[in-house]
C-alpha cells in the first residue's frame, strides 16, 4: 500500500516521494488511519520498520498547514541521537508546511533551543531531562499540547525516565491525542499507557520476539578470544559487499580503544559514546551517515538512535546482556527491506548469556563456533577474500624509532652509514666524546689519557 492511499495530505505525500519513499510499512498502514481519526495508539513493531512515520505523519497532518505559534506537539525520546533523527524526519514531513520543529536535549547550548521556542516552534522533540529543565524555567510551555508521543517507551524505563515522563504528562492538558511506540512492551509500559491514555488501541504489526529475529538478517555467532577480536574485525571489514558497519561495545573505554585501533589499521572509523561531547557525537554520526566514515563504534546509547538504511553489517564486539538489547543492536541492519549480517562475539565467560539469548529468540545456535582470525570458516561465512589481513596499512614504526631507511644515503655511502649505525659501540666511545668537549672548553685537567684517533 502506498502513502497516497492512506488519506494523507498531498504535500506530505510529495515530501516523502522526494526522498524516494512511497510504500508504507505494516505498522504505518495500521496506525496512520486510526491516528488521523484521533484514536490513542500503542504501536508495537520491530525496530527499523518505520515507527517514526507512523506517528510523525498523523502529528503533522492533525496540526494543519499553518498551526498557530507555540508548542502544539511534544515527542519524547530517550536519547540525544534519537532526538536528532526524529527531528530530521519531522522536518522532512513538514517541509511543505509552516510548522517549525525544534530539538531539545542536553549536551548542547541552551541558546539555539530557547531561541526557537521563543520564535513559536510548534513541534518539540526532546529528551526528558532537558524538557523538564526548560519547563521549570517557564521557557517551555506545555499547556497547549494537542499531540503527545512517547517513542521507545521501553528504553525510557531502562534509563529510569519513568518519573520524568510522568511529570511531562502532568504538564499537558488532560484532553489530548496520545501515541506510544516501542519495539517491546513490558508491563510497566502498558501500565503507563493505561494511566495517561484514553482507551488506546494496541497495534502490534509484528511481535519483536516472534519469528523471532528478522528473516532478512543473517546471524553469525562466534566464540572468540579477546586478544584476537580486533584482527577478526579487521578481516570482516574487508568482506565482499561490506558497506557501512556498526560495532557495538559494552563500555565507553572499549569503544575509545577500538576506534583508535581501527584507525591505526587504516579504516575510516568513528565512535559514539557517553564520554564524548555532544558536538563530537553529532560530527561522528554525520560522517557515518554521509559515508565519510563507514565504520561506527558505539555503546548502547546509539543502538536506538541510528536510522541509517544502508548498514550492511552489525558486529557485537561484546555480547549484549539480554535478547531485547540484542534485537535492538542487530536491528540497525536489514532496515527498509534490505538484507544484513549480524556477527556476535561470545567470550568464554559469557557463554551462559548467549545460551539465554539463543533460547529466548529460538535461534538454534546453542554452541558458538570457536573462531580465530585464521579460521577458514570465518572467510567463507563472510565472503572475505583469501589472504586478507586485518590491516589496510602497515604497522607504523614504534615511537622514537625512525622508519627503516630514513635519512640514509643511497649506494655505497648508505651501506657504510647503516653498518656504522648497526655496529656496537666500544666502551671508550663515551669517554672520548667527553674528553674532546673538555679540550674544546679549554680544560687543562690531566685526568685524561691521550687517545689515538
Amino acid at each position: 500500500m502506498t502513502f497516497s492511499q492512506l488519506d494523507i495530505d498531498s504535500d506530505i505525500v510529495d515530501a516523502l516521494a522526494q526522498r524516494g519513499i512511497s510504500e508504507a510499512f505494516p505498522i504505518q498502514q495500521q496506525c496512520i488511519p486510526l491516528a488521523l481519526g484521533g484514536t490513542d495508539i500503542i504501536g508495537q513493531a520491530k525496530t527499523g520498520t518505520g515507527k517514526t512515520f507512523a506517528f510523525g505523519i498523523p502529528v503533522a497532518q492533525r496540526l494543519g498547514l499553518e498551526p498557530t505559534r507555540g508548542v502544539k506537539a511534544l515527542i519524547v525520546v530517550p536519547t540525544r541521537e534519537l532526538a536528532t533523527q526524529v527531528t530530521q524526519d519531522m522536518e522532512m514531513i513538514t517541509s511543505g508546511r509552516s510548522a517549525a520543529v525544534v530539538s531539545v536535549y542536553g549536551g548542547k547550548s541552551y541558546d539555539e533551543q530557547i531561541e526557537k521556542l521563543k520564535a513559536g516552534a510548534q513541534i518539540v522533540v526532546g529528551t526528558p531531562g532537558r524538557l523538564l529543565d526548560l519547563a521549570g524555567r517557564r521557557i517551555l510551555q506545555l499547556g497547549d499540547v494537542q499531540e503527545m508521543v512517547l517513542d521507545e517507551a521501553d528504553k525510557m524505563l531502562d534509563l529510569g525516565f519513568l518519573p520524568d515522563v510522568e511529570r511531562l504528562f502532568s504538564m499537558t492538558p488532560a484532553v489530548r491525542h496520545t501515541m506510544l511506540f516501542s519495539a517491546t512492551m513490558p508491563g510497566q509500559v502498558i501500565s503507563l499507557a493505561r494511566r495517561f491514555m484514553n482507551r488506546p488501541m494496541h497495534i502490534r504489526a509484528t511481535d519483536p520476539l516472534e519469528g523471532k529475529t528478522q528473516a532478512n538478517i543473517r546471524h553469525l555467532v562466534y566464540r572468540a578470544h579477546q586478544l584476537d577480536k580486533d584482527e577478526v574485525i579487521g578481516r570482516i571489514l574487508q568482506a565482499d559487499g561490506r558497506g557501512k558497519t556498526l560495532v557495538f561495545t559494552r563500555t565507553k573505554r572499549a569503544a575509545s580503544k577500538l576506534v583508535e585501533e581501527l584507525i591505526d589499521r587504516g579504516f575510516a572509523a568513528a565512535a559514539v559514546h557517553g564520554d564524548m561531547r555532544q558536538e563530537g557525537r553529532e560530527r561522528a554520526m554525520k560522517a557515518f551517515k554521509s559515508g565519510k566514515k563507514d565504520v561506527l563504534i558505539a555503546t548502547d546509547v546509539a543502538s536506538r538512535g541510528i536510522d541509517v538504511d544502508d548498514v550492511t553489517h552489525v558486529i557485537n564486539h561484546t555480547i549484549p546482556d539480554d535478547e531485547e538489547t540484542y534485537l535492538h543492536r542487530v536491528g540497525r541492519t536489514g532496515r527498509a527491506g534490505r538484507t544484513g549480517i549480524a556477527v556476535t562475539f561470545v567470550d568464554w565467560e559469557d557463554l551462559h548469556k548467549w545460551s539465554l539469548i539463543n533460547r529466548a529468540l529460538e535461534m538454534e545456535q546453542p554452541e558458538p563456533v570457536e573462531t580465530y582470525s585464521s579460521s577458514p570458516h570465518l572467510f567463507t561465512d563472510l565472503g572475505i577474500p583469501e589472504g586478507s589481513k586485518g590491516r589496510l596499512q602497515p604497522t607504523p614504526p614504534a615511537k622514537g624509532k625512525p622508519a627503516r631507511g630514513r635519512n640514509e644515503r643511497s649506494g655505497r655511502d648508505g651501506d657504510r652509514t647503516r653498518a656504522a649505525n648497526d655496529a656496537p659501540r666500544s666502551e671508550g666511545d663515551k669517554p672520548k666524546r667527553r674528553r674532546r668537549r673538555r679540550r674544546r672548553s679549554g680544560s687543562n685537567s690531566g685526568a685524561s689519557q691521550p687517545t689515538a684517533e
